[in-house]
């Protein structure tokens, strides 16, 4: 799992929710794993009562970690999980 833990090459500023955000930009390494990501397997799966808004919740049931939740989100293309990770909704979780 070397590809999770990238080494970060600088920082971001966004807006988001008219608020002001400083993210951090990705590595080269992790750029070339986004792009093969549509290789890796996966788990199919809906969002169960008290696990809604819980990506990291969701991580350490199947990773035993919730370290992971990141991947979870950005895996299903989900930006922001308390309006689309809801009880009921649908969710792909990498194999890794």
């Amino acid at each position: 799992m070397d590809f999770l833990n990238h080494h970060i090459k600088g920082f971001e500023n966004i807006v988001h929710k008219d608020k002001k955000l400083t993210i951090s930009s990705t590595s080269i390494d992790f750029e070339k794993f986004i792009k093969q990501m549509r290789f890796i397997s996966f788990t199919v799966g809906y969002i169960p009562a008290g696990y809604e808004h819980r990506a990291d919740l969701i991580s350490d049931l199947f990773y035993n970690t919730p370290i992971y939740d990141w991947f979870i989100l950005y895996y299903n293309n989900i930006k922001d999980p308390f309006n689309e990770l809801n009880v009921g909704d649908r969710i792909l979780i990498p194999n890794i």
